[in-house]
């Protein structure tokens, strides 16, 4: 079992989500103001929906923190769904009452019969021999990113203690992309100056010429009735050397990165340092040469080689398809007689793809969290920091074979 875990729970048009955290030291400062700093993030980006009107998202601590920091016990908080109070009656736990005729009628106006191509709605309620869609798509939405942030902002505060800050930015939305100037400019920005020019922008994109291009393929895509996909990045500074291993296929930290990024909604796709562009290259062309003092000349792999962080950044970049649920309705099927209906419409982003660079960095801080507590390991903060410590004062001594010592 892995040293840290998380796991949420709730419906998005349920009361609210829970997060519980197990495996965090004791003694790590941890207030909620932090944590809803990010969750406010993850709300806002050009071309969200009128849901984030509503919602007010802040955490609420149940358990596992006193006085500031954890104690050692599992982390529990709830994030309030402000919206319940307009489906309560649909989305009761309580049997209904079959004489109860406004329950019956709020329980019919929610049923949903009429799938939507691109979301779980057929594979979940074939899955789980459901008649009504609704219990596939409570769960299913990007609601529950919001318990992902949270749980990324804990990983955050961690990883701060043991110096490793990261951000998130905007490459592409639809065909408005970083041109390569754009990008290189982008790419030789400090971690802290590229941060700033990502928070300040409409859509997280660093560059204003393309975050204008940006905003302006959004609007057409809504007055249009349809949604854009893009690309995000979550950058690093350099990371401590040997996160992860390359011993067994479950621990390489590409692997678990790739898996726990791709797990979030409408994500189809990840790639490290220069992904896909490193297949046309030859071998002179992919690699990080070495300089003198195990220095880089470049970071092509991201830094990541073997499975393992090799001490430079991390760059990972993502993709994310276009929402699928869309005011111009695709065709979609009934779940009764499998007949061709349009697709049920449910309120949605125009593009998420602002909010879903958020969610990628909260899932690398996880990721890299728990990487760190697996490898440094200790049940108080102190204890942790202390072998990070020691282990950061043993980068670069060699370890002799035992042939090497022979005759000593």
């Amino acid at each position: 079992m892995s040293a840290m875990r998380f796991l949420t729970a709730g419906e998005s048009h349920g009361p609210c989500l829970t997060v519980v955290v197990e495996g965090l030291p004791a003694g790590l400062p941890l207030q909620a103001a932090v944590l809803n700093a990010d969750l406010v993030r993850r709300q806002q980006g050009h071309g969200r929906g009128a849901r984030q009107l509503i919602e007010r998202d802040h955490v609420v601590f149940e358990a596992g923190v006193r006085l500031g920091v954890t104690t050692g016990a599992p982390v529990a908080l709830r994030i309030e769904n402000r919206d319940h109070a307009s489906w309560a009656l649909a989305m009761s736990p309580e049997p209904p009452d079959p004489s109860d005729d406004a329950r019956q009628a709020a329980i019919a106006e929610r049923t949903i019969a009429r799938l939507r191509p691109g979301h779980a709605d057929w594979a979940g309620a074939v899955k789980y021999g459901l008649s009504d869609v609704r219990d596939v798509l409570e769960r299913a939405s990007a609601r529950e990113t919001a318990a992902r942030v949270a749980a990324g902002a804990i990983a955050r505060v961690l990883l701060r203690a043991l110096g490793i800050e990261l951000t998130s930015h905007v490459v592409a939305i639809g065909a408005a992309a970083l041109s390569p100037r754009e990008a290189e400019a982008v790419a030789a920005l400090p971690l802290e100056a590229l941060r700033g020019a990502a928070e300040g922008s409409p859509v997280r994109c660093a560059q204003p010429e393309a975050a204008a291009r940006m905003v302006a393929a959004i609007d057409a895509a809504a007055a249009a009735g349809t949604s854009l996909g893009g690309v995000v990045e979550v950058r690093t500074g350099p990371l401590p050397v040997g996160l992860g291993s390359h011993v067994h296929w479950d621990r390489r930290l590409d692997g678990r990165l790739a898996q726990a990024v791709v797990s979030i909604q409408a994500l189809k796709g990840v790639s490290f340092g220069d992904g896909f562009a490193l297949a046309g290259r030859t071998g002179q062309e992919a690699h990080d040469e070495f300089e003198a003092g195990f220095g880089r000349r470049s970071n092509r792999a991201g830094g990541l080689e073997g499975g393992m962080t090799n001490g430079q950044p991390l760059c990972l970049q993502a993709v994310m398809k276009p929402i699928s649920t869309q005011a111009r309705s695709l065709r979609g099927a009934d779940l009764g007689d499998g007949s061709a209906v349009e697709a049920h419409f449910e309120r949605a982003d125009t593009c998420a793809v602002p909010a879903a660079a958020v969610v990628a960095e909260a899932m690398v801080a996880w990721v890299l969290a728990e990487a760190c507590v697996e490898k440094y390991g200790g049940d108080s903060l102190a204890e942790l920091l202390a072998h990070h410590a020691a282990s950061e004062a043993l980068v670069g001594v060699r370890v002799p074979r035992p042939a090497e010592d022979a005759g000593r």
